[in-house]
């Protein structure tokens, strides 16, 4: 499977899905399991070539992936299919490459991504689930969807999203667009699905955590807007546990 070096450099497009539970998150972290860490030393392995992974987001431990997407580059000669079938037979079973593409020299997975979809899942019921327990976060306390809903209007837009970082500095740029935010229900299972053109360290999960106040009745809907003013993470919620968020898709 090895390539001679003087083949001609690929930029190779990858879209993975991944169960984040046994890994410290996307980004290669000293003396800890990663998603990019692990798919960089198959494709070394593969290539015969020392190999650096563009990821489009870093997700933090546990969280879950069904469309990220990552890009290496690459004088190795097989086919998006050949890579296709190599990488999946060296990676473990929670790793799971979805599609090969080659593209052009120019693609970045992180620069180009245009807007990227996150889904939180709630499982509201009485009874936990031992199925779905590393992928959903268990509610069994009462909870307004109504309320919830009200909270979107005063999320979505272009906002200085500062109190909803858990680490930002004074010099960071916290201005981000949501696009959309629906909030649906399924059964036992709520589904917030969130679209930006990107988002802070653990911002989804705040938002998410922020939104279940509102639920629960702690706060008001239109007390985000002054959450948001704020720009103190300490007038948000907590994070909501990492278990029930996933990277849906990257939008290019």
């Amino acid at each position: 499977m090895k390539s001679a070096a003087k083949n001609k450099q690929r930029n190779i497009k990858l879209v993975i899905e991944y169960d984040g539970t046994n890994y410290c998150g996307w980004q290669t972290q000293k003396n800890q399991p990663s998603i990019q860490e692990t798919i960089t030393k198959a494709l070394s392995k593969i290539t015969g070539q020392e190999i650096t992974l563009y990821g489009a987001g870093r997700t933090d431990s546990g969280v879950h992936a069904t469309g990220q997407v990552a890009n290496f580059f690459t004088t190795a000669t097989l086919t998006p299919f050949q890579f296709l079938r190599a990488i999946n037979s060296s990676l473990p079973d929670d790793i799971v490459i979805r599609s090969v593409k080659e593209v052009p020299s120019s693609f970045n997975a992180r620069v180009n991504a245009r807007s990227k979809v996150y889904r939180y899942t709630l499982l509201k019921s009485s009874i936990p689930s031992a199925l779905n327990r590393n992928y959903s976060y268990f509610v069994p306390y009462k909870l307004s969807l109504e309320r919830m809903k009200k909270c979107v209007g005063y999320l979505i837009g272009r906002h200085n999203f500062r109190a909803f970082a858990t680490k930002s500095s004074n010099k960071e740029d916290c201005y981000r667009t949501i696009y959309s935010i629906k909030i649906t229900r399924k059964g036992d299972y709520i589904y917030i699905d969130v679209r930006g053109n990107g988002f802070l360290y653990n911002m989804v999960r705040t938002i998410v955590g922020t939104i279940l106040l509102a639920g629960y009745g702690k706060i008001k809907p239109a007390d985000i807007k002054g959450i948001i003013k704020s720009a103190d993470r300490n007038k948000a919620g907590p994070p909501a546990p990492p278990q029930g968020l996933c990277l849906m898709k990257l939008n290019y």
